[in-house]
């Protein structure tokens, strides 16, 4: 394995004083981002009615956020090497605030779509900042316990979303799911215009604009596919021929970025592939999010309420505890992290998670809901353990100037992989269901189980390649840029 790059003497320069209040800011924007990510989902129903639309067609209006993001992600490591943190800050809180102000004030769908899809081009930019910046700022030995607050963002955001939605829907109605956030964007976009001061130093590096369109087109292509399979029904175009299109683009967009990067005008570079350590944390990452979104997220909500028949509001309760369990565990497995390393915490994390996948697969129609609840806050507590130890040491390993695209291949993997779960699970539960309308039943769910179960014990035996030692306080402090 290619040893940690250190940072010149020369180039290595004292923590900005404002560091906490620039990374806090930075926090509270992809919270509200991320919160709006699935604040909406719970409206659907009501749009379809309100606007006029199809449930296919207003199905868009979170299938076209994911796709945007899904195509904008990659880019981010060009983004962030060309302009300064402050100037990517501000554009992605401009965007994501001008999205929200035009959904909140949509006369019909396709307006709330363009509001919609210009929200994903914000979002999408934000989270590789946050994760780039952290590693910028903190220095090595107090990044896990930092890290563990992204921990906290990613999972407690979507978790929350839901809920805040549906209370928000019964009393005030759908476009206030947008007014209500405007506020909380303009301000993060103010307090960031006034204390953001973190500039960097940009290169002028140039836009490959066929990498651009080769990216557009392969996890465009792939997240579509995914995604269609997972709403499960008829489509006009077969799911697996945008999938096939975009595996060719991306084995095309590899190539083309291997022979870009020679000169460091690759769109996305593919150099932290070259650490075993990136490698092996970035595979447990995405079997990670396989079950955080795909089992967690689908799987278990249909479970409780097609086979346990529990309403929408119990069933959201039910998975509440879980959700909290993974955001509290971010500081302080966090901290964890930065005395021990990753490996014994990821371990016993993996085994966590295997053991409750295979306890999912014991429930059936009369199985009591607290152990459900139980269950699945097991599953939570592994993931807990298992999140920021991974990105954490995915990105310690890399030198300063790969932070930023190894950021972007993580956030682009966690959203090709939660497409990947969720299509997997809904078509393993459909084909295995008695139902003669394929709707996923008891037996259908319990099969899924047991593929999420197969992909639980696979990421026990890839935690067993998380390296033994830590990189925490032993690694130069990075360059701030």
């Amino acid at each position: 394995m290619p040893a940690p790059a250190t940072a010149a003497p020369d180039a290595v320069q004292e923590t900005p004083p404002r560091a906490g209040l620039l990374i806090g800011v930075l926090v509270v924007s992809a919270f509200v981002m991320i919160l709006n990510e699935t604040i909406l989902s719970v409206a659907l129903r009501d749009l379809t009615v309100d606007l006029s639309v199809s449930t296919t067609t207003v199905q868009w209006l979170t299938s076209g956020f994911l796709l945007t993001m899904a195509v904008v992600i990659p880019t981010t490591g060009f983004l962030l090497e060309r302009f300064t943190p402050r100037q990517v800050f501000l554009a992605s809180l401009t965007a994501f605030s001008l999205g929200t102000a035009i959904s909140g004030a949509a006369p019909g769908f396709e307006v709330l779509l363009v509001g919609r899809v210009v929200q994903a081009f914000g979002t999408a930019v934000m989270l590789p900042l946050l994760m780039t910046s952290v590693m910028r700022l903190v220095p090595p030995e107090r990044r896990g316990a930092t890290m563990g607050t992204i921990t906290i963002v990613i999972a407690v955001a979507p978790a929350v979303g839901p809920t805040i939605g549906g209370a928000v829907l019964s009393g005030l109605g759908w476009r206030w799911m947008f007014f209500i956030v405007l506020p909380l964007a303009i301000a993060a976009l103010v307090i960031g215009a006034v204390w953001f001061r973190l500039t960097g130093n940009p290169r002028a590096v140039p836009l490959d604009i066929p990498s651009v369109v080769l990216a557009a087109l392969g996890f465009g292509g792939v997240l579509f596919g995914l995604a269609a399979i997972g709403e499960g029904g008829q489509h006009a175009l077969p799911p697996w021929v945008p999938i096939v299109v975009g595996l060719a683009a991306l084995a095309v967009f590899t190539w083309r970025q291997l022979r870009l990067q020679r000169d460091d005008r690759a769109l996305l570079d593919l150099r932290p592939f070259t650490h075993r350590s990136f490698v092996v944390a970035l595979t447990l990452t995405a079997l990670l999010f396989v079950c955080l979104l795909g089992v967690a997220s689908i799987m278990l909500p249909l479970y409780l309420q097609t086979v346990l028949h529990t309403s929408t509001f119990v069933s959201g309760l039910a998975v509440l505890p879980g959700g909290l369990v993974l955001g509290l565990l971010g500081r302080p497995v966090g901290s964890l992290f930065d005395r021990f390393g990753a490996r014994p915490l990821v371990i016993p994390g993996a085994a966590a998670m295997a053991v409750s996948l295979w306890l999912f697969t014991a429930l059936g129609p009369g199985s009591p809901l607290a152990a459900v609840i139980v269950i699945h806050v097991l599953l939570m507590a592994g993931l807990g353990f298992m999140m920021t130890p991974l990105m954490t040491e995915a990105l310690g390993v890399l030198p300063d100037h790969l932070y930023s695209h190894g950021s972007a291949i993580l956030a682009t993997l966690q959203q090709v992989a939660g497409a990947f779960g969720t299509a997997v699970f809904v078509s393993v539960a459909t084909l295995g269901s008695s139902d003669p309308a394929g709707t996923p039943d008891a037996s259908g769910l319990r099969l899924a189980f047991v593929v999420a179960g197969a992909v639980g014990v696979a990421a026990l035996v890839t935690s067993l390649f998380v390296r033994r030692s830590t990189q925490a306080g032993t690694t130069a402090r990075p360059a701030v840029h």
